[in-house]
């Protein structure tokens, strides 16, 4: 293997096969950095009623509790290549890793809505410089061959944590309180700030580059990012661009993305280097990363609203019937990492995109008497599936980028994996809701004083109730109009599950489009 040499100082591919042990235990504390920052997107989903409780909020206060960790961190994430180049990946993720650790424990103590929506804002923003600076690190300080073990964890990692984070946080809410959400993540946060500060060696700080740093680059990203994942959480709840707010996010968000992508691509050093697009392999990585996170992050809204809206789950039997996805990618990932060295990675892709598919096309018969075994395959699946993507996506999107471009690109890679995330949340829950009221509307048809069946049904339901001394008639009409408020419920949520089949059956063939990955250049000057 030859040494993989670059201009400047950026990182340093190794000139063997061997890892020194130094530095696997740096890239294990980085690993987990990422798990915890992955981990708290997720964590607080299955817990906001008792937030809500605890803190005495509304519920639509309660919502900015996610939806602040997610603006934040969306903005951090591309911008963290930029940041490593600047004062060294060992500077950035210790730094993040102290950051998030006390933004955590400040989260724990909140005593009002505000202060935890601060609280959630900072640990998004200042954990998001963990995630990208994991993937730059692991396709720059180990070699191809090592590739088969680290890709897989890697990946593993971006998709388990997420997936059982709604577990966990229903466990810890269960069993504590709502404040173990946040101080689990202390002790872990310190040793990984310890351990990342003293052990991290890949590369070195550029500081005259902060003299170049683009400022109105930075301020038109957040606003376009930030103004853009506003629209996408609140859009569907509050009527999209009928609401205020929503419109002058739109707006807010279009100039932003217009300052933005002119500043990266006319100043010497933009806050988001854009040109690792120009490589066909990391351009349709980058798609297949998007598509992924509508995926990964739509079915893990998907599965816990039908569990508790149809099914009445509280949050901790949600997490324990989720788990199932969860154990189906964690004992794939060393399957994958097999796969990945002997198989052509769009194969892989291919297969994994079918596992996919066909997990939501099971999903697409489901009725309300649907529980736990009837979930098992499609989630076992759903979790196959991911790991047998994530693996040959990350190989063929930073794989085959010269070292000195990794860094840079690593954050707009996992940016797109966030904003499919949060396009396909705004469009599922569009499609719930106007497909449910569509459903609705025609159930309604059938069940009126004409039908015959409609009639037997109100009558039978109605006598059992007035046997009791009850008001049998309004009792019955009530159940009627829950039944088809449920029944419309779940033939939207088939609609959704269709659609996803239909979007995952796509990619299985485009991935025949694109060219099979070659190796990454190794040759001087790669950063051009």
């Amino acid at each position: 293997m030859a040494t993989a040499t670059m201009n400047g100082t950026a990182p340093q591919a190794p000139a063997a096969d061997h890892v020194d042990t130094k530095r696997m235990i740096a890239f294990f504390a980085m690993v987990f950095g990422m798990f915890m920052s992955i981990l708290d997107i997720q964590i607080v989903s299955a817990s906001l009623a008792e937030i809500q409780a605890g803190l005495s909020a509304g519920s639509d206060e309660v919502a900015w509790v996610q939806t602040a960790y997610l603006i934040a961190e969306v903005v951090m994430i591309p911008l963290s290549g930029t940041l490593a180049r600047i004062v060294s990946t060992r500077i950035l993720f210790s730094v993040s890793a102290a950051g998030f650790t006390l933004a955590s424990m400040l989260a724990a103590t909140a005593t009002n809505i505000d202060q935890m929506i601060i609280y959630r804002a900072l640990q998004g923003f200042i954990g998001g410089g963990m995630i990208p600076s994991v993937f730059a690190a692991a396709f720059t300080i180990f070699p191809p061959s090592k590739r088969s073990v680290v890709s897989p964890m890697i990946g593993l990692v971006a998709t388990l944590a997420p997936t059982i984070g709604p577990t966990i946080g229903g466990y810890l809410s269960h069993a504590f309180s709502w404040h173990w959400l946040f101080l689990i993540n202390v002790i872990p946060g310190i040793i990984v700030t310890v351990v990342t500060w003293n052990l991290i060696d890949f590369d070195k700080p550029e500081w005259h580059l902060f003299r170049k740093f683009d400022w109105w680059g930075l301020i038109s990203m957040a606003v376009f990012l930030g103004a853009l994942e506003y629209v996408l959480e609140e859009g569907n709840a509050n009527d999209w661009f009928s609401d205020e707010l929503i419109r002058y996010g739109a707006v807010a968000s279009a100039i932003g993305a217009v300052v933005f992508f002119y500043r990266a691509f006319t100043v010497d050093f933009p806050v988001v280097d854009l040109r690792a697009f120009t490589n066909r392999n990391f351009a349709f990585g980058s798609l297949f990363s998007f598509v992924m996170g509508i995926g990964l992050y739509g079915l893990t809204y998907l599965y816990p609203l039908y569990l508790g809206r149809i099914r009445g789950y509280d949050s901790l039997m949600i997490g324990e019937t989720m788990f199932v996805s969860g154990l189906a990618m964690f004992f794939t990932a060393p399957v994958a990492g097999r796969l990945s060295v002997k198989m052509d990675p769009r194969v892989m892709m291919m297969i994994g995109f079918a596992s996919f598919a066909s997990g939501t096309w099971i999903m697409s018969s489901m009725t309300a008497d649907w529980d736990f075994y009837e979930l098992l395959v499609p989630q076992i699946l759903r979790g196959v599936g991911l790991m047998l993507c994530m693996v040959p996506i990350n190989n063929v999107a930073l794989g085959t980028l010269p070292p000195a471009k990794i860094r840079g690109a690593s954050g707009v890679f996992n940016l797109t994996r966030n904003l499919g995330g949060a396009v396909g949340l705004a469009a599922i829950n569009t499609i719930l809701t106007q497909r449910e009221q569509e459903h609705y509307a025609r159930l309604a048809e059938h069940v009126q004083w004409g039908n015959p069946e409609a009639m037997e049904k109100l009558r039978n339901i109605a006598g059992n109730y007035s046997s009791y001394g009850l008001d049998g008639t309004a009792i019955a009409i009530r159940k009627l109009s829950g039944m088809v408020t449920q029944q419309a419920m779940i033939m939207s949520f088939i609609d959704v599950f269709l659609i996803l089949t239909a979007l995952f059956s796509m990619l299985i063939v485009l991935a025949m489009l694109i060219k099979k990955p070659q190796a990454a250049p190794t040759g001087g000057g790669g950063g051009h």
